[in-house]
């Protein structure tokens, strides 16, 4: 565990000062974030997942929460704040810091303040020993701080309320359903275990994230209401939930377990129902392509309605590939370069990181200013298409093919497809 950042306080200029929030947390100051992030967003709603953060989430720190000040007026005038996650890539555990919440106010735009806040957010990103960012941004913008498109996110299938089969819903009115309540919260943390089990990359939620999601449901990004069905005993063996805001006019179903073919027939059929009953015109399945949901919703015809991506920042290339390095080796293991000894290099343009293989063992990560390493096997990409290739959103071949400064020489191709395959990924809110 790292030790507490240090709070924050810098002088930008004309009376404007960058400050994280007084630690601890002070309520005050929270709920006047609170009303900024509201009116900069124009959404009630992003107060309501502000005071939730800050008041009751677990893992929140007031270092994590950044503002400028108009020293002048008192008033703040543009934020951000880092949400700290814990992601599972295969077996291995990375930190992950979100950036959220980002905004400024219209007369103050245009006067670098985002960038002034990202400095010191990646600070913080070091400070703290985290392997990477994420962030839901809108387009384009936060290519401009390092950031790219890298993993799944929202979107999904369109299933109308017709293509759900009447024996669904009979199945539906032969099987129990109930809300889950905070005593669930073991039972629930097993079921998302093992649906996470499907994954190559997912974020592992413990019990205190889960009562975080229930007894604060308002104060949560999506508010969603979460579903158990239960088996004969009256034991919960699976759930879904239902998020009461959202994109679209469909009704939301953003997140379900592992489910057996019938049970998955069911929860449509309640579903289905559900939506009825809300007025809605269509399902929207969010959750993985994987998840039995969406492989029946498929079968009875769901519409792709395309995904957004989460973009990712990696702020240091070297900690990230130290941490995957068991990884590595298993995949190096796995293939005909078993028991290789060789030096691979990834020319990321403005440093290169060398990757120190001896008998199938990764046994140095290091950085190299000397220009081209000297008999390695070499990628050359784009700093920002690191994220991309090594959370296997797209391999080295569809790098290459969609950027001609992806190249490789020696016999780099081989060993970027090996350490770099295509991954299956998805993350579920955890807020």
């Amino acid at each position: 565990m790292s030790s507490p950042a240090q709070p924050s306080c810098t002088p930008l200029g004309d009376g404007l000062v960058l400050r994280s929030l007084a630690s601890p947390f002070d309520a005050a100051e929270a709920e006047r974030l609170a009303i900024f992030n509201a009116a900069v967003h124009q959404d009630e709603r992003v107060a309501e997942v502000t005071r939730g953060l800050t008041l009751y989430y677990p893992d929140s720190r007031p270092e994590y929460w950044l503002i400028v000040e108009d020293t002048t007026t008192g008033q703040i005038v543009s934020s951000l704040c880092l949400i700290p996650w814990t992601w599972h890539y295969a077996d291995v555990t990375l930190r992950s810091g979100e950036m959220g919440i980002v905004g400024t106010l219209p007369d103050y735009r245009r006067r670098g303040l985002v960038r002034a806040l990202d400095r010191r957010f990646k600070s913080l990103l070091n400070e703290g020993g985290f392997h990477l960012s994420h962030i839901q941004g809108i387009p384009y913008f936060y290519r401009q701080l390092g950031y790219e498109y890298a993993l799944p996110l929202e979107g999904g299938w369109h299933l109308r309320l017709d293509q759900v089969p009447d024996k669904a819903v009979a199945l539906a009115g032969r099987s129990c359903f109930r809300r889950a309540t905070p005593d669930d919260v073991p039972a629930l943390a097993r079921l998302y275990d093992e649906a996470a089990h499907h994954l190559d990359i997912s974020a592992p939620r413990d019990e205190c994230t889960w009562r975080f999601l229930l007894e604060h449901e308002p104060l949560t990004a999506h508010a969603s209401e979460t579903w158990l069905l239960l088996d004969q005993d009256g034991k919960p063996c699976g759930y879904w939930r239902v998020a009461r805001f959202g994109f679209g006019e469909g009704l939301i179903v953003d997140e379900a377990s592992w489910l057996s073919l019938d049970a998955a027939k069911a929860v449509l059929g309640k579903v289905k129902a559900q939506a009825g009953e809300g007025g809605k015109p269509f399902i929207r399945l969010s959750a993985p392509d994987s998840n039995p949901l969406v492989a029946v919703g498929r079968a009875w015809g769901a519409q792709n309605a395309g995904r957004y991506a989460w973009q990712i920042h990696v702020p240091d290339a070297v900690r990230l590939l130290r941490q995957i390095a068991p990884v590595l080796e298993r995949r190096l293991a796995a293939s005909f370069l078993a028991g290789s000894t060789r030096v691979v290099c990834l020319d990321l343009y403005r440093e290169q990181i060398v990757l120190h293989l001896s008998e199938g063992k990764v046994t140095r990560v290091e950085r190299s200013s000397a220009g081209d390493v000297e008999g390695a096997a070499c990628l050359a990409l784009p700093p920002n298409l690191l994220a991309p290739l090594v959370f296997g959103w797209r391999g080295r071949a569809a790098l290459a093919a969609a950027y001609p400064d992806v190249s490789t020489w020696g016999d780099a191709e081989l060993f970027a497809d090996v350490l770099f395959p295509p991954m299956t990924a998805f993350l579920q809110t955890q807020y």
